[in-house]
């Protein structure tokens, strides 16, 4: 990021280009452990932000920003007597991508590709159990599951966290830029392991498809 932001302070002739853009998240996580993978589906979710590109080129720039994402899964787990349990986590991750980013003029329309690292801090959510929710603790403590009781002789379960709170992995994206407007799709690969628990080689990464429209001020 300093490299980039080095060449853009010593390139004449290109301005920095900001911007605002929100949409559609699809997110879901890969779950899996030493037995094998869980059987996870798809949320739905929103991203919005802002972003702020640096040219390099007329082909190339580095492009970053600050951007809220939603993220998560949900899955259904069935017990011996046959009742079904309904899981479902829902996460607000601020996230920090720092991409590269290729673009190429087809016919007076301007195609674009993606590239690179992004940080995501978590910063809330909720788990939910038959509906019933429960504010996300954030941590990396792996609990023993063990029962133990308070003060007042109430039962307390010596559980992990529930998710760790950064995130970090990979952005690949396409889209098309028209005049000022910009519509983007990008897939984020969680490389973090964002479980505390990991006994068993318990792994949980995030997975987020994002659909986003975009506006670039002063570009015309």
């Amino acid at each position: 990021m300093i490299f980039a932001l080095m060449l853009t302070m010593t390139s004449e002739g290109y301005s920095q280009i900001f911007g605002v853009k929100g949409g559609l998240n699809l997110a879901n996580m890969q779950a899996k452990d030493d037995i094998g993978n869980l059987d996870t589906k798809m949320i739905t979710g929103f991203n919005l932000g802002a972003t702020a590109e640096f040219p390099l080129s007329k082909m190339f720039s580095f492009e970053t920003g600050l951007q809220l994402s939603t993220k998560g899964t949900k899955r259904t787990e069935s017990s011996p007597n046959g009742i079904d349990t309904d899981y479902k986590a829902q996460l607000t991750y601020l996230d920090i991508p720092l991409t590269a980013k290729a673009t190429f003029d087809v016919s007076g329309v301007k195609l674009y590709g993606v590239f690179g690292p992004y940080i995501g801090i978590g910063l809330g959510g909720q788990t939910y159990e038959d509906g019933e929710g429960t504010k996300i603790k954030w941590g990396s403590y792996q609990g023993t599951g063990e029962l133990d009781f308070d003060d007042k002789g109430n039962p307390i379960w010596d559980d992990s966290d529930d998710f760790k709170r950064l995130d970090y992995g990979l952005i690949i994206g396409a889209g098309v830029e028209i005049k000022a407007i910009q519509i983007g799709l990008t897939y984020g690969l969680g490389l973090a392991n964002i479980s505390p628990d990991t006994s068993d080689g318990t792994k949980v990464s995030n997975r987020v498809l994002g659909i986003s429209v975009g506006y670039k001020f002063g570009k015309k």
